[in-house]
C-alpha cells in the first residue's frame, strides 16, 4: 500500500534542537540554556497580561496595528513598514517563502542561528554556508559565496551561540556589495544588549534601502519567550509580500498587549542590560581566570572554550554542571564540540554557575 510521501528534501531537513529543560531526578534546576531573559519581563507587560482570562473568546487584532504603533513610537519607525509574528523565527519564515524556492540559494556564516538553514530547507533552497574568522562573521567570505542564485543572506549580528558581532561600516560594506535583487536579513534578537560605539541595528539600511530586512524579538531583554513575539520592520514592498503570507491571526492577543507594555517600560530594558554588563564582566573575568577562553560577547550569554584535556572537556564540565543542577548549552551541532553556551541568569544563578565551574576547572568533581 502506498503512504502519502512528503515533498523531495523535507526528511533531510534537521529538526530545530531548543535548549534542554530538564534534568532527570531534579525538580529545581538552574536553566541557563535558552538565553531568557535573567530579570523577567517588565512588571507592566504582566500587569497588562493579567486581565486577559475573561475575554480568550475573543480573536485578537489581525493586523497588530497598536503594537505596530507602540514599536514604531519607541524607535523612530514607520508602522505601516513593521509586520509583527510568532516570534523572529516566523520572519525568516515568511521571507523565505516569499523570496526563495528550489534552484535559490540563501548565505549564512557556518556558527550562525540554525533556524537560517533549516528554513531555507523547508522551501526547497539550498543553504550555502560559509566561514567565520575568529567566531565572526566575514563580510568578504559572504560576498564572495554570492552566486546568480543568491536570493537572500541572513545575518544574526549579534550572532548566537558565538555572541560576536561586526561593525556598521561592516554592514553597510556587505549590503553595497550585494545585488539589488538579493535581500539582506539582519537578525537583531540581540541588539538591545549592544553597547559598543560602532554597532548600528540597521534601520537606517532598512528606511533608505529597498532589500534590507531587520528582525528583532520580544523574547530576549523583553523576556516574553512564552509568548512568542517578534517583528520585522523593511521597505513596503518586502513588508506586503510578508504580510500576503502570515497566518490569520498570528500574534495573539496576549502577545499585543503584554509587547505593548513591554516595548514602552524602557526603564526595565535599561535595568535589564545593566544587570547583563553586570554579570557579563563578572563573568568573563572568573572563567578566564579560571582559565577557560572566552570572547566578549554582545548577548546575553557566553561561550567560553574548555581545552581538549580529558578531565576539562566540555562534554564532561556539562556532566558536572549538570551534577549541580545546572543546565547549560552544548553547541556540537553548531560545529563548537568544545565550547559551551551559559546564558546569563540573576544573581543567584550566575553565583552557583561560576562557582560550579571553578570547582570543576580546579579538578574538585571527582
Amino acid at each position: 500500500m502506498a503512504l502519502p510521501q512528503p515533498r523531495p528534501g523535507v526528511l533531510s531537513i534537521p529538526l530545530y534542537e531548543a535548549g534542554k529543560a530538564q534534568i532527570k531526578g531534579m525538580s529545581r534546576v538552574i536553566k541557563l540554556s535558552s538565553n531568557e531573559a535573567a530579570l523577567g519581563p517588565s512588571p507592566a507587560a504582566v500587569a497588562a497580561y493579567a486581565p486577559l482570562a475573561s475575554s480568550l473568546q475573543l480573536y485578537p487584532a489581525g493586523d497588530s496595528a497598536d503594537l505596530r504603533s507602540a514599536i514604531a513610537e519607541v524607535h523612530g519607525l514607520e508602522a505601516s513598514r513593521i509586520i509583527c509574528g510568532a516570534g523572529s523565527d516566523e520572519m525568516f519564515a515568511l521571507l523565505c517563502r516569499a523570496y526563495a524556492g528550489p534552484g535559490d540559494e540563501a548565505i549564512h556564516t557556518v556558527h550562525a542561528f540554525a533556524i537560517f538553514g533549516i528554513y531555507t530547507k523547508s522551501v526547497g533552497a539550498t543553504p550555502v554556508v560559509v566561514p567565520e574568522t575568529d567566531l565572526t562573521a566575514s563580510v568578504d567570505a559572504m560576498l564572495a559565496a554570492v552566486t546568480p542564485a543568491t536570493r537572500i543572506v541572513f545575518l544574526a549580528n549579534p550572532n548566537n551561540p558565538t555572541g560576536t558581532c561586526i561593525s556598521k561600516s561592516e554592514v553597510a560594506r556587505l549590503r553595497d556589495g550585494l545585488r539589488e535583487d538579493i535581500i539582506l536579513v539582519l537578525d537583531g534578537a540581540y541588539a538591545e544588549f549592544v553597547d559598543a560605539p560602532d554597532y548600528d541595528g540597521g534601520f537606517d539600511l532598512a528606511r533608505t534601502t529597498s532589500n534590507t530586512i531587520v528582525t528583532r524579538t520580544f523574547s530576549k531583554i523583553y523576556g516574553l519567550a512564552a509568548l512568542r513575539l517578534g517583528w520585522a520592520y523593511g521597505p513596503k514592498a518586502i513588508i506586503d509580500c510578508m504580510e500576503r503570507l502570515r497566518a490569520p491571526f498570528n500574534v495573539t492577543k496576549a502577545a499585543q498587549v503584554a509587547g505593548i507594555a513591554a516595548v514602552r517600560d524602557q526603564a526595565h530594558v535599561a535595568k535589564a542590560r545593566a544587570h547583563n554588563n553586570k554579570w557579563k564582566g563578572v563573568a568573563l573575568q572568573r572563567l578566564r581566570g579560571a582559565g577557560l577562553k572566552v570572547r566578549e560577547t554582545w548577548g546575553n550569554f557566553l561561550l567560553p572554550e574548555f581545552p581538549a584535556i580529558p578531565g576539562r572537556t566540555a562534554a564532561e564540565a556539562d556532566a558536572f554542571l549538570q551534577s549541580q543542577g545546572i543546565i547549560v548549552r552544548r553547541v556540537d551541532a553548531y560545529g563548537l564540540p568544545n565550547h559551551l553556551r551559559m546564558s546569563i541568569g540573576n544573581d543567584e544563578e550566575m553565583t552557583a554557575l561560576l562557582d560550579a565551574i571553578t570547582r570543576f576547572m580546579e579538578g574538585r568533581h571527582g
